[in-house]
C-alpha cells in the first residue's frame, strides 16, 4: 500500500468507484451514462471535475497555503477557478517580494 500515488489517496470513495467503472466500460461515457442512469453532459461533467481534481493532487504544494487551498478545492469548499486564480495571485505576490 506504500506504492499508492497521493492522487488516488486524496480522492473519495465515490470518486475511486467512478474510476472503476469508467475503466470497466473501456471509457465509454455512453456506457457510464447508462449506469448512472443520467446524460452524456452530466458524466463529461463529473469526469473534468474529477480530472481537475487529480491535477490539483498530483502537483506537489510547496507552502502550505496553497496546500490549503488545494485542499479547499478537493473538499468542494471552492471551487477550481477561484483556487487556481488565488494560488497563481499569491505566487505573483511572492515574487514580487523577492
Amino acid at each position: 500500500m506504500d506504492n499508492i500515488p497521493k492522487w488516488l489517496e486524496n480522492l473519495d470513495d465515490e470518486d475511486i468507484n467512478f474510476i472503476k467503472k469508467f475503466i470497466l466500460a473501456s471509457g465509454s461515457l455512453k456506457e457510464i451514462a447508462g449506469i448512472y442512469n443520467v446524460t452524456y453532459p452530466t458524466v463529461r461533467l463529473r469526469l473534468d471535475k474529477l480530472i481537475q481534481k487529480i491535477e490539483l493532487n498530483d502537483k506537489v504544494p510547496s507552502e502550505p497555503y496553497i496546500s490549503l487551498i488545494k485542499q479547499l478545492a478537493l473538499k468542494d469548499k471552492l471551487d477550481f477557478e477561484t483556487a487556481k486564480l488565488l494560488i497563481t495571485e499569491y505566487k505573483k505576490m511572492k515574487d514580487v517580494e523577492k
